[in-house]
């Protein structure tokens, strides 16, 4: 199905909790995080039908976040069922990794395809210190064992920050050049709180010179239909790609939605704009009425976010991942 501006809209990101074994300082507090209440996150039920319902108007990809998708209780037989739906062409996850060393073969067993793993350092105390007790060898195995199950292709997302890892950035070109990884470079995005993070941010630009790769002009790449674009490099096992939400935002080209896990429809990733489809499942809608709800919010997804207009105007970076 296409929305008023023509784009066509196939991409659903569905959060299947707001809970994480992380506790990330760019994501929440150390502590008095205040958590959604069981009884009003979507059930399992609840996301399969919603799922099945937005085959029948062209949904094909399905992109499980959290919080942490892999903490949820049941998630692999959920997978399962899902990815047995017609119409469900590609079903894949967000995650920090730190699950994936015990869970990437039973992940690929029930029939996702693919992940995201987000990984913004490989220094051990400094994603400890991030993470707030993270172990970044757990995030590296995940990301082995990742290969070793076929859930291709892996892709890692890095949240580029001047003063915290803009360094790195060779050592992520690195695992592109050795393994068949999409290394993702992201520029950071500005959403929440007040916070004066202007001098952190790094454009794709800057980016492209500390790889040495200045001049260099990325090139949109069919990768599951994805924000990111790619440069092309010869002596490389996977890719480098480089996703922009601020400096060449890609609203024209976007076709996904994101379903909140308390039931909540965004037809802007980054737009408080939303629906509220948890009532409708639980008021007794049929299954017409809620394909019309879902009708209404891929006609009227807006044509672009604000977020340039609002970026660095007493705003706090954070990072929120591409597909």
């Amino acid at each position: 199905m296409q929305d008023q501006f023509e784009r066509r809209i196939e991409y659903l990101r569905i959060s299947i909790t707001d809970r994480c074994n992380l506790r990330c300082q760019y994501c929440m507090p150390a502590s008095g995080v205040q958590w959604i209440a069981h009884e009003d996150i979507l059930s399992y039920e609840e996301i399969y039908r919603l799922v099945k319902l937005s085959t029948h108007i062209g949904f094909k990809r399905f992109r499980l976040t959290g919080g942490e998708p892999l903490v949820r209780k049941g998630l692999v037989d959920f997978i399962s069922q899902v990815s047995q739906i017609p119409g469900v062409e590609d079903l894949m996850l967000t995650t920090n990794g730190m699950l994936l060393p015990e869970m990437a073969f039973d992940l690929k067993a029930a029939g996702l395809n693919r992940v995201n793993i987000s990984l913004d350092t490989f220094d051990p105390e400094r994603f400890r210190e991030m993470t707030r007790g993270g172990d970044v060898s757990k995030v590296l195995q995940g990301i082995n064992r990742s290969l070793e199950a076929d859930l291709k292709p892996v892709k890692i997302n890095v949240v580029v920050v001047r003063d915290f890892n803009l360094h790195e950035l060779p050592k992520f070109f690195e695992l592109a050049r050795k393994y068949p990884i999409q290394v993702r470079f992201i520029e950071l995005m500005p959403i929440g709180v007040s916070s004066d993070q202007r001098d952190e941010f790094v454009s794709i630009a800057e980016m492209k010179e500390v790889l040495g790769l200045k001049g260099l002009e990325s090139q949109k790449k069919v990768y599951g239909g994805g924000p990111a674009e790619y440069v092309t490099l010869e002596g490389l096992e996977g890719d480098i790609g480089f996703i922009s939400a601020l400096s060449r935002h890609f609203c024209s080209t976007c076709n996904r939605m994101r379903l909140t896990a308390d039931g909540k429809l965004r037809p802007c990733l980054h737009s408080p704009k939303e629906i509220d489809l948890r009532h409708a499942l639980r008021n007794g809608s049929t299954d017409e009425e809620l394909l019309e709800i879902l009708k209404q919010a891929v006609w009227n997804k807006p044509v672009e976010h604000h977020m340039n207009e609002e970026a660095w105007q007493g705003s706090r970076v954070m990072s929120q991942i591409g597909g």
